[in-house]
């Protein structure tokens, strides 16, 4: 066997792999946000509604703090970089690119921020929700900066071909959004409760309709046709 040994970079393995997969998890997730920005898909695609366009839209926003968390905190045992704690937590601290891994770690705890501002958008209130969620787009655009300015993967043609892929949709649908006039564009109801919030409360009326059945509605009673009043010379005939 030729070469350096994988397992001698295990952890840098682990870090490289965790950024690509929290780029493709923010990238569907700015995607899927940015189509229901713009009303799309107008109709459901193949059973595709908007509930389910929200539950993937969450779910790829969680999926991709995940990941990268686990891009920054898997580099604490890489040999060559050495960093330490307070070095990927606090940007342009680290003497690696120091400049494009700054933006990277603003990148990530913008995304932490605005990923978990959704279980508060009710104390918040959702048009102010609304105006924070707009920055979700930075989190994109400083997480493809970093990547291509630090990212070991950056000259390979499958990476940039990653980029590429994502990134069309996403600057189309930006621009959509921005162009657009706000007058023909439908206004998006943002929900109030996450999906699982929305299941656990189904869950709780089906137990309660079980505990306390509705009464059973009195069938009504017939109407009886008010009498006729005829005059007396009606009567007499």
């Amino acid at each position: 066997m030729t070469g350096p040994d994988p397992l001698h970079y295990g952890w840098w393995l682990a870090s490289r792999s965790a950024g690509i997969v929290s780029i493709l998890a923010v990238s569907v997730s700015v995607i899927i946000g940015l189509m229901m920005a713009n009303g799309l898909p107008k109709k459901g695609w193949g059973g595709l509604t908007k509930r389910k366009l929200v539950a993937v839209h969450e779910s790829t926003a969680l999926a991709g703090m995940v990941a990268i968390s686990v891009h920054g905190l898997t580099l604490l045992g890489d040999k060559f970089m050495h960093p330490t704690l307070s070095q990927i937590a606090v940007p342009f601290t680290i003497s690696y690119r120091p400049g494009f891994t700054g933006l990277g770690i603003i990148a990530g705890w913008l995304a932490v921020f605005l990923g978990l501002s959704f279980y508060a958008r009710r104390r918040i209130g959702v048009k102010r929700w609304r105006s924070v969620h707009r920055a979700t787009i930075a989190v994109w655009a400083l997480g493809i900066v970093h990547a291509l300015g630090s990212g070991t993967d950056a000259g390979q043609r499958w990476f940039q071909t990653i980029l590429v892929v994502t990134g069309i949709p996403i600057v189309y649908l930006f621009l959509l959004r921005v162009l657009s006039p706000k007058s023909g564009r439908p206004a998006e109801r943002v929900p109030t409760r996450s999906p699982a919030e929305r299941l656990a409360a189904s869950e709780r009326r089906a137990i309660q309709q079980r505990l306390h059945p509705h009464p059973h509605h009195q069938q009504d009673e017939p109407v009886v046709p008010a009498p006729v009043r005829r005059t007396r010379t009606e009567v007499l005939r």
